[in-house]
């Protein structure tokens, strides 16, 4: 009958039908991407050294816990790299010298901040620098990876020795906990700036381009 003639009909279109096309969507991650999450991570950075920095500054005692202690910088802390930089100067740097400079000053950083963690005494504070440790191990790499995104070379040499070379220990205890404090100082100073440096970089770089791709199969 008629609804045999139409079934027959359908089955016969369908078989006989191309594959339909298949929608891909894919990311492009390039450089606006990796931009982003290393932004994101310097800010993380910052919040989680503010918890740190206290704890830590408890940790050293007066005067060194006290909101108003603001001692001179020692030749001793000259070793740390400082962040006391002339922001137009900063600024009127290239951003391949810009994200060297922040590559090099992080790795230097980390190594003394390793040593740090194996010189507390209590088993918290230890745990808390070695995460921070680890997430600032993760901002050096990240900072190289928007380098080889931009086809910037990274600076020469390893991202940082296992422990600060030419760094003796300090002739006292209070000489000791003023390269702590200093360490953390500048610390704030640079993922502070960091974090201005990406937030204008991510603006000149189009962020990531998410494309869709039809693959028409059976034609």
């Amino acid at each position: 009958g008629d609804s045999w003639g139409i079934f027959t009909f359908l089955c016969a279109a369908l078989c006989n039908l191309p594959a339909l096309p298949a929608l891909n969507c894919s990311e492009e991650l390039g450089a606006g991407q990796s931009i982003q999450q290393t932004y994101d991570l310097t800010r993380y950075l910052e919040h989680q050294l503010r918890t740190l920095a206290g704890t830590y500054l408890n940790y050293l005692g007066p005067p060194f816990n006290e909101p108003d202690f603001n001692p001179p910088r020692l030749a001793r802390a000259e070793r740390v790299p400082s962040a006391t930089v002339d922001l137009d100067l900063w600024r009127g740097l290239t951003d391949n010298a810009r994200l060297a400079a922040n590559y090099r000053a992080y790795s230097r950083l980390l190594c003394y901040l390793r040593v740090l963690d194996g010189q507390v005494g209590t088993a918290e504070l230890r745990h808390r620098l070695a995460h921070f440790c680890a997430s600032l191990q993760g901002l050096v790499l990240s900072i190289g990876g928007v380098m080889s995104s931009l086809g910037y070379p990274l600076p020469a040499g390893p991202a940082g020795p296992s422990a600060p070379p030419g760094a003796p220990a300090a002739p006292n205890d209070f000489l000791k906990k003023m390269d702590d404090f200093w360490l953390l100082k500048e610390l704030q100073t640079w993922l502070w700036r960091s974090a201005k440096d990406f937030n204008r970089l991510k603006k000149k770089v189009p962020p990531a381009v998410v494309t869709l791709r039809l693959e028409a199969r059976g034609f």
